[in-house]
């Protein structure tokens, strides 16, 4: 039996600029066959046993060669599986993507193609240069830089001088002195605007804008690279009006996150909706508990007056099992429901439960500040927490009342991040967040003996002071706590830290 081969523009680079269609096209593949220039980001959507194979195609210098590509893609759908041909922008524009229709069409095999948002307009809009303008250009070319001897007798070079619109170069930055010197020869205006995008739409995009008799000399000064986009034309001059993405708070920052794999996806979206780049480095991981005990404390709920939630996972776990059981949150009834923060709180108001005590400072002090104000010797008090957590809280309690702690989950290192934990730390990194003392306990057992020097240069965040002090105790300095312990409280520190 035959499969299916989905050719899929993955877009520029920034991930939300996926089509929803080329996203489901990731999601139920079993092989995913992807370049340089597509987002590897997206290879996190896959199923679980889904095969990924990395074919390269940097300039002159690729994994696998296009006939080979071609085979790969023809013989996994050959072998009846669903295959996803992701290509950065669009498959049929300057993607092959149309040499590898062919092939799979001459095979039998079914396809489909899914379009995606080409750099050559996509990247232009991030770096703030619309393709088209009504002042300035009402048409535009795209033209392959990348050019064979024989195609570039095809280029109509007087044409594309001469013309009035704006040209769009793609993967020419090592041909770009023939580039301008025939657009020149053949009577385009020396003074020309020229812009350079250098990976465009993502954190480390980079802009240089010059003009096209000193594009050649400007380009080697400043080091353009590719993968990089040649633009020519008065649309050039606007840029410095409709440039918003360059302007982003955390634009060009490089963010570690260290949060459980579960949970780092709310503080990585708002990196990257800065213009940051969020780097998943998930030193913990959320294991449940035998839920026993805690399904026996949840069936006599009544006979608490106070219930204690010192984490989203203690809420999120305690929801599962009371789901499990049949019952909803009825059973809070007469009982007074207290929380450690805003998160946490956030975690019960998803549930229907409003918390009835919240401490002003989320730490385990300024809760039981909170609660020694109301609670009494004959109160009973349950908590259900990670057995991992500080004993403070429930120690301060035990002196006024009884209290019954359920250990209903603990967190351990998740050793899927010690293969990659290195070269993170290694890399051109920024920050490195930290949102709880075991974050920092596990990142630095996951670094091992040199966790000093991998951490050296790095400016270190901390969610609060329990957090930092556990910094601290390794050796390490705190760049900054954030004034409130949540996840927003650590967003306004790298935000506001100009």
């Amino acid at each position: 039996m035959k499969g299916k081969v989905y050719l899929v523009g993955a877009g520029p680079g920034d991930t939300k600029l996926m089509t929803l269609k080329g996203l489901e096209c990731i999601k139920k593949s079993d092989v995913i066959i992807y370049d340089r220039l597509a987002n590897d980001k997206f290879l996190k959507e896959a199923k679980e046993d889904c095969e990924f194979i990395y074919v390269g195609k940097k300039s002159s210098n690729h994994i696998l060669p296009q006939d080979m590509i071609n085979e790969v893609i023809a013989q996994k759908a050959l072998e009846g599986k669903i295959v996803t041909r992701l290509k950065g922008g669009d498959p049929y524009v300057f993607g092959r993507g149309g040499e590898e229709a062919e092939v799979l069409y001459d095979e039998g095999i079914d396809f489909e193609i899914v379009p995606g948002i080409t750099s050559a307009i996509g990247g232009l809009c991030y770096a703030g240069i619309p393709i088209t303008h009504r002042d300035y250009a009402s048409s535009f070319h795209v033209i392959t830089g990348h050019l064979r001897e024989d195609e570039d007798k095809e280029i109509n070079w007087n044409a594309l001088a001469n013309c009035k619109g704006t040209l769009v170069f793609l993967m020419g930055i090592g041909n770009l002195k023939h580039i301008s010197d025939r657009l020149i020869e053949e009577g385009r205006d020396p003074k020309t605007p020229v812009a350079f995008v250098s990976w465009a739409t993502r954190y480390n995009q980079r802009t240089v804008v010059t003009d096209l008799e000193n594009a050649y000399e400007v380009a080697q000064e400043k080091k353009v690279k590719a993968p990089s986009l040649i633009v020519v034309g008065d649309v050039v001059k606007v840029r410095d009006k409709l440039n918003f993405f360059e302007n982003r708070d955390l634009f060009g920052k490089k963010v570690v996150v260290t949060r459980a794999r579960k949970q780092s996806s709310d503080l990585s979206e708002k990196i990257n909706s800065l213009g940051g780049k969020a780097v998943e480095l998930p030193v913990i991981k959320i294991e449940k508990n035998d839920d026993t005990e805690l399904r026996k404390e949840i069936e006599n709920l009544r006979d608490y007056t106070h219930i204690v939630f010192t984490s989203r996972n203690g809420v999120e776990l305690f929801f599962e099992t009371l789901d499990d059981m049949g019952l909803d949150s009825r059973v809070f009834f007469g009982v007074k429901v207290c929380s450690i923060g805003a998160g946490t709180s956030e975690e019960l108001m998803k549930r229907g439960i409003k918390a009835d005590i919240v401490p002003e400072r989320f730490v385990a002090e300024s809760l039981f500040e909170e609660m020694k104000k109301t609670v009494k010797s004959s109160d009973r008090i349950l908590i259900p927490r990670s057995e991992n957590a500080r004993e403070f809280l429930a120690d301060k309690l035990k002196e006024i009342c009884e209290v019954t702690e359920v250990f209903s989950y603990k967190t351990v290192i998740d050793e899927k991040s010690r293969e990659i934990a290195e070269d993170v730390l290694k890399s051109d990194v920024d920050y490195v967040t930290f949102t709880s003392s075991s974050t920092v306990k596990n990142l630095v057992e996951i670094a091992g003996e040199n966790y000093k020097e991998l951490l050296e240069g790095k400016k270190l965040v901390s969610i609060g002071p329990v957090t930092s002090r556990t910094i601290e105790e390794f050796g390490l300095e705190v760049y900054k706590e954030a004034e409130v312990s949540t996840i927003q409280g650590v967003m306004d520190v790298l935000v506001n830290d100009k």
